[in-house]
C-alpha cells in the first residue's frame, strides 16, 4: 500500500504558475510510476502527466505540452507538477496516483490516488 498527499494548489491569475507536490507514504516511490490527472466539474478525469521513478521517463499531455513538466525527487519521495502559463480551462482537482508499472493515460490501471488539491485560474 502506499498513500499519496497532494498540496500546491490554489487561485492563480491566467499566465501565472503553480507547483503541485505528491508525497508518498507508506511505500517508497521508488517501486512505482507516478501520474498526474486533472478533473473538471462535468468532465472525465483527464491524463496531465507521468513519469517512472525507476527510468525517469516521462509523458506528458498533448493539450499540456509545453506548459506543463513532472519531475521527481527521490531524496524527498516526492513527484512534482510544475505548471506554467496557466488558463482559465485548467482549473480542475488535480490529483496524483500510483501504479507499480503503468504511466499510460487511462486512470482505472493506477492502483493508488491522492484525494486532490484544488486549482483555479481566474482573473
Amino acid at each position: 500500500q502506499v498513500q499519496l498527499l497532494e498540496s500546491g494548489g490554489g487561485l492563480v491569475p491566467p499566465g501565472g504558475s503553480l507547483r503541485l507536490s505528491c508525497v508518498a507514504s507508506g511505500r517508497t516511490f521508488s517501486d512505482y510510476c507516478a501520474g498526474w490527472f486533472r478533473q473538471a466539474p462535468g468532465k472525465d478525469r483527464e491524463f496531465v502527466g507521468s513519469i517512472s521513478w525507476i527510468s525517469g521517463d516521462r509523458r506528458t499531455a498533448d493539450s499540456v505540452k509545453g506548459r506543463f513538466s513532472v519531475s521527481r525527487d527521490n531524496t524527498r519521495n516526492t513527484v512534482y507538477l510544475q505548471m506554467n502559463n496557466l488558463r482559465p480551462e485548467d482549473t480542475a482537482v488535480y490529483y496524483c496516483a500510483a501504479s507499480p508499472t503503468y504511466m499510460g493515460p487511462t486512470a482505472t490501471r493506477y492502483d493508488f490516488w491522492g484525494q486532490g488539491t484544488q486549482v483555479t485560474v481566474s482573473s
